[in-house]
C-alpha cells in the first residue's frame, strides 16, 4: 500500500496578502516558482501510481516545477469556494463580523448570488477524491497538488474526522505532507515539509 502525498501550491500574491483565493486563477509569484522548484528533491525518489492536480494554474505550475509528471487535472481538487469572501482578507471580514471563523461560519453568496461552500460540501469533494485515491494506492504512492484549505479538509476526512476539523492542520505554501497507515489505520507520517 502506498502513501498519499499532499503538495500545497507555491506562493501567489494573494497567499502573501492573506486574501481568500478560490476561483481567481492567480499565477505563482517569482518566489512561488522558486518554492515549487525546491520541492523536486523531496519528490524525485518516488514514483507515483497516480498524480492529480487542481485545475487551477497555480497548482498545475507547482506540479510541473516540482517535477511531477503525468499529472491529471481533477476538478474536485479545487480550493474551497469562498463565495462573497473571494479576494477578501480575514482582517477585513472581521471589521463587520468580528467573530467570523471560516471553519464554523462558512461564507456568504458572492455578488452574483453564487453561494460559497460549507465545510460539509468541501468534505464531500474530499471524500470523492479519497475514493479515487484508494483505488490507486495498492499500486503505489499517490500525489495530490492542490490548495491549503482543501487539503486540510481532505486530511481531516482521511483521518476519519469532521471536515471542519481541517482547522487543526496548518499548511504553508509549497510544502509536502504525507499521509500513511499504521496498523492499517490512517496517520500523518509527515507534515508541512520544506527542503
Amino acid at each position: 500500500m502506498g502513501d498519499l502525498l499532499l503538495v500545497r501550491h507555491g506562493e501567489t500574491e494573494w497567499s502573501v496578502s492573506g486574501q481568500h483565493t478560490s476561483w481567481t486563477d492567480l499565477p505563482l509569484t517569482q518566489h512561488g516558482e522558486e518554492q515549487a522548484k525546491s520541492l523536486a528533491p523531496l519528490l524525485s525518489s518516488r514514483t507515483f501510481a497516480a498524480a492529480l492536480t487542481s485545475p487551477l494554474d497555480r497548482a498545475i505550475r507547482t506540479a510541473e516545477l516540482a517535477g511531477v509528471t503525468g499529472a491529471v487535472s481533477d476538478p474536485d481538487l479545487h480550493e474551497w469556494d469562498y463565495g462573497g469572501y473571494e479576494g477578501v482578507t480575514t482582517v477585513d471580514i472581521h471589521r463587520t463580523r468580528p467573530d467570523w471563523y471560516l471553519w464554523t461560519d462558512g461564507v456568504p453568496p458572492g455578488p452574483d448570488g453564487h453561494p460559497g461552500e460549507s465545510p460539509a460540501e468541501v468534505g464531500e469533494r474530499a471524500d470523492r477524491v479519497l475514493s479515487r485515491v484508494d483505488a490507486a494506492l495498492p499500486d503505489g504512492d499517490v500525489i495530490l497538488v492542490a490548495h491549503g484549505h482543501f487539503l486540510r479538509v481532505l486530511t481531516a476526512r482521511r483521518l476519519g474526522l469532521d471536515p471542519a476539523d481541517g482547522r487543526l492542520f496548518q499548511l504553508a505554501t509549497a510544502t509536502v505532507s504525507r499521509l500513511s497507515t499504521e496498523h492499517d489505520r490512517p496517520v500523518i507520517a509527515e507534515w508541512n515539509t520544506r527542503p
